[in-house]
């Protein structure tokens, strides 16, 4: 019987793992690093969300790991070079909450446009205050998408129909593929300068880590509105800051942050900033997708010895 250890506590979706009587499956919610050091010890397989970060030496204290699945996309919770040595395969589900995050980030457009989440709070004040929460419109605009996977590709086929000019940096982009979904790809310095709204879909790596700062903020066109939905410390969050209180940027839909919980509230605190806690992929439907997809390779991998969604290559 393999042991697999999960930790976090909803298991919908989960069903035919669970029900298996080839694997035991114990939940540890969002365990502290002492404690999981201590759990890891004697389990197979891993199961863990965006909350929980697998270090260098949680992958030593494990024994009998083999299997480290990632409930979601983004797997920089993972040390991956530390896993890759031990023969630990790490496995992601890259597709399962593409079309929430891509919806949620239409969502926050759309609010940062029409000062939506402002005009709720003075309304339900009580007060009929049409005047200071004149909108923008979406039509006409440049939208420049920095990363064109699917997150980013889905936003484009949408924004699309709203007839946004949509522009995108992606160095591993296909060509034909963006033409015919009505994107043109451009260098970063023209997403940069020609955008209206700037939305991030890149991974979170040493090339995109801070990525957006005070010297890329000043090549952005006076007014620029930038939303996140993908990782926190794609965005220096203090730079931010300054430029939507100094007005160069007029404005800035966040769902990611540097530490989350956040540490440093500068950003959360700067107005004309929207903000929500990490909630792109969080609909019924994008949980069960997912909770199904990587129980399905996780049984794969234990009992036909079949490798898929793998993001690391230990020679196994």
């Amino acid at each position: 019987m393999y042991k697999i250890l999960m930790t976090y506590d909803n298991t919908e979706g989960l069903g035919a793992l669970l029900s298996n009587k080839e694997f035991q499956v114990e939940i540890h919610n969002k365990p502290s690093q002492e404690e999981f050091k201590e759990l890891i010890k004697c389990y197979d397989g891993l199961l863990i969300r965006s909350e929980v970060k697998v270090t260098a030496d949680i992958i030593e204290a494990a024994q009998n790991l083999k299997f480290i699945g990632r409930a979601g996309t983004g797997v920089d919770n993972v040390d991956k070079d530390a896993a890759t040595k031990k023969n630990i395969i790490v496995a992601n589900v890259p597709g399962g909450n593409t079309i929430s995050a891509a919806e949620h980030t239409i969502g926050l457009m759309l609010s940062l446009a029409r000062q939506i989440p402002e005009a709720y709070k003075s309304l339900k004040n009580k007060k009929w205050d049409r005047k200071n929460f004149v909108g923008t419109e979406l039509f006409g605009k440049t939208l420049g998408l920095i990363g064109l996977g699917r997150i980013g590709t889905e936003v484009a086929k949408r924004m699309s129909s709203f007839e946004m000019k949509v522009i995108a940096y992606d160095p591993f982009a296909n060509s034909e593929s963006a033409k015919n979904n009505g994107i043109e790809l451009k260098s970063l310095d023209d997403v940069f300068s020609q955008a209206d709204y700037i939305s991030i879909h890149s991974p979170l790596n040493d090339t995109t880590r801070g990525m957006i700062n005070v010297d890329a903020i000043k090549k952005m066109k006076d007014g620029v509105k930038i939303i996140n939905c993908a990782r926190g410390p794609i965005i220096n969050e203090k730079d931010l800051s300054d430029a939507i209180k100094s007005g160069k940027v007029s404005g800035a839909a966040v769902d990611v942050f540097a530490k989350e919980p956040p540490e440093d509230w500068i950003l959360i605190e700067t107005d004309n900033v929207i903000v929500t806690p990490h909630l792109a992929a969080s609909t019924q439907e994008a949980q069960v997708r997912i909770a199904e997809e990587i129980g399905d390779v996780l049984v794969d991998f234990f009992t036909k010895g079949l490798i898929r969604n793998a993001v690391n290559a230990p020679k196994l």
